[in-house]
């Protein structure tokens, strides 16, 4: 399985194509540091939790736009070259928080092994979920949450990615554990529904959530927290 390094932060709205122009030219990069996908997805339904949410993970303010991005390496070893090698690239030589075209500090990100999916599935229109599980859960989940993406498969979703939190710094700001309020004993859950478009996202979710499997599959029924679990809507707008 391949080893995903996943983000979430907040970009000023009226920054959206500095941002899309940097994350473009960034993914040229990493590609050439052995990356083998990176998806950028902007925000288009992140709602307000009770408890937990994406805007709170990242503390957006009422004038920005939650990101939930993602880079994919072939495993750990590529993975942790490409950034090493990354922080002496001369593609990055001069990059500041000053220059960014996004608050640095608040975002959060963290390596994730891929439980399963095809993580390298053109995006259309993306569900993206954080979610604290049991560390000592890992088996039971897989099989939970393997069986609850092939009934959104059989919806009409054209892949479904899991990936278990391997390296998660704990961040000065926030961070993956801040994000779903993670317990000692419990991991992060980095995961994704990727559609062909809104539509077929719409009839999906009404198919899914009227069938009968879904509460028998749930992930629940292994200890996750569902309360705690923040989720979003977002459609791609870099692809590498």
């Amino acid at each position: 399985m391949a080893y995903i390094d996943g983000f979430v932060l907040a970009v000023p709205s009226a920054k959206k194509d500095a941002y899309q122009k940097m994350a473009s030219d960034a993914s040229a990069v990493f590609r050439r540091l052995g990356a083998i996908g990176l998806v950028e997805n902007w925000g288009l339904d992140v709602p307000q939790g009770k408890v937990n949410c994406f805007n709170s993970a990242v503390m957006r303010r009422p004038d920005e736009t939650v990101m939930f991005s993602w880079i994919v390496w072939p495993d750990r070893a590529a993975r942790d070259a490409g950034n090493k090698a990354m922080m002496e690239d001369p593609a990055f030589e001069g990059m500041s928080p000053e220059t960014m075209p996004f608050d640095g500090q608040r975002m959060i990100f963290g390596g994730f092994e891929q439980l399963f999916g095809d993580a390298l599935a053109a995006p259309g229109i993306v569900d993206g979920t954080l979610m604290p599980v049991p560390a000592g859960s890992r088996a039971a989940y897989l099989a939970a949450a393997e069986k609850l993406a092939a009934v959104f498969v059989e919806h009409g979703a054209t892949s479904v990615v899991d990936a278990w939190g391997d390296d998660l710094p704990e961040g000065k700001v926030n961070s993956f554990h801040t994000a779903v309020l993670k317990k000692p004993d419990e991991n992060v859950i980095f995961s994704w529904i990727n559609w062909k478009d809104a539509a077929t996202r719409q009839a999906g979710w009404d198919k899914a959530m009227a069938d009968p499997r879904m509460a028998e599959f749930s992930p629940v029924t292994t200890g996750a927290d569902l309360g705690r679990m923040i989720y979003g809507t977002f459609e791609p707008i870099v692809t590498g």
